[in-house]
């Protein structure tokens, strides 16, 4: 792999759900400081790390900070933490899962607790897997869990991040592996033509909010979003076309999803650079899902958009699985991309 795996690890393994992305976001103000001109952090926590060029034309880069979660709603008498839902999860990857409780004075770990086979009724084998079912179990007893944990506690789950073949595997790749790539990019990027804002934004899994915000704020001649895509390239999806992509054959370019339908003129530029530099590629048509695309494309005025997708497989669970070469294409796409970027191409219909 040639991007840093280190780094991708701490981000991965660095807890920051929606509304509450403190921790990666001193990470990320540290790695923008020896590669860009400047640093900003508005009030809803978005980071904004700019390369001045030599026009005034401008391009934002944009990347999600926060990963899915939980708030914690209520506690029992007996100590069991219920929780709320920051994000879209699936109840059903919830079973045994060991999780983080992030107090204003420690972290503690816990675990979602499954009930044995054994003992299940016929109503609770049949019974669909709700959030709100969800306890967490802290191993303490009721008085002192009401002592150190309060309704409002951010909770995350806790995994590691590894290679694994020819992946790599753990929790929040989706979207701290992206974040990663726009990083390195900021890194290999020297006189730009163009301005370019790259922004680590927040509140993206509950609804595009901290790009919508910035799409106000800086409002870019040009925007181009990075986030994870669905890879269903396993035996248990029928259909290749229900995959949408595939690990291993490269970065994918976004022609639409649930949320956007990127400009023509700008995913064909994109496909057409792929080619000249013999950059794997694929094109990605999602069903379902939005990406910060969107928070960028009308918020002040209509402006262009593109986006490139890293295709990863077991989408919102602690196993997300992305291919080291996807990686690897969608940080020399997005370099090109912003080495030939002169404000001089004609983006509009």
């Amino acid at each position: 792999m040639e991007f840093d795996f280190d780094l991708l690890c701490e981000l991965t393994e660095t807890s920051g759900v929606a509304g509450y992305e403190d921790r990666v976001r001193t990470i990320v103000r540290r790695e923008f400081a020896e590669t860009v001109d400047d640093v900003q952090t508005d009030a809803m926590g978005n980071v904004v790390g700019t390369i001045e060029g030599d026009s005034p034309y401008s391009v934002a880069v944009a990347a999600h900070m926060d990963e899915i979660g939980f708030m914690v709603r209520h506690i029992t008498d007996e100590g069991f933490v219920q929780l709320d839902a920051l994000g879209g999860f699936d109840p059903r990857v919830l079973r045994a899962q060991r999780v983080t409780v992030h107090t204003d004075d420690e972290d503690l770990t816990g675990v979602i607790g499954s009930v044995p086979p054994h003992t299940l009724t016929d109503e609770q084998r049949s019974a669909d897997d709700k959030v709100k079912d969800v306890y967490v179990d802290l191993g303490l007893d009721g008085e002192t869990v009401e002592d150190r944990v309060s309704v409002g506690d951010l909770v995350t789950l806790q995994q590691t991040t590894i290679e694994m073949g020819e992946m790599v595997t753990g929790k929040a790749l989706d979207d701290r592996v992206c974040l990663l790539a726009m990083l390195e990019a900021a890194r290999r990027i020297e006189d730009p033509a163009v301005t370019i804002h790259f922004a680590a934004t927040v509140q993206e899994e509950v609804g595009l909010r901290g790009a919508t915000a910035l799409g106000v704020d800086i409002d870019p001649d040009l925007a181009i979003a990075l986030d994870v895509t669905v890879a269903n390239d396993v035996p248990t999806i029928g259909s290749e076309a229900d995959a949408v992509t595939s690990l291993g054959d490269g970065v994918a370019i976004k022609l639409k999803d649930s949320s956007v339908i990127t400009s023509p003129k700008v995913h064909r530029r994109m496909k057409t650079l792929a080619e000249d530099r013999e950059i794997p590629f694929q094109l990605e048509v999602l069903p379902a899902g939005g990406t910060d695309t969107a928070g960028f494309q009308n918020t002040h005025g209509a402006t262009p958009v593109g986006a490139l997708s890293i295709p990863t497989r077991y989408l919102h669970t602690v196993t997300e699985t992305a291919h080291v070469d996807d990686i690897d294409a969608t940080i020399e796409l997005l370099t090109a991309l912003l080495e030939t970027e002169t404000g001089e191409h004609n983006y509009t219909l």
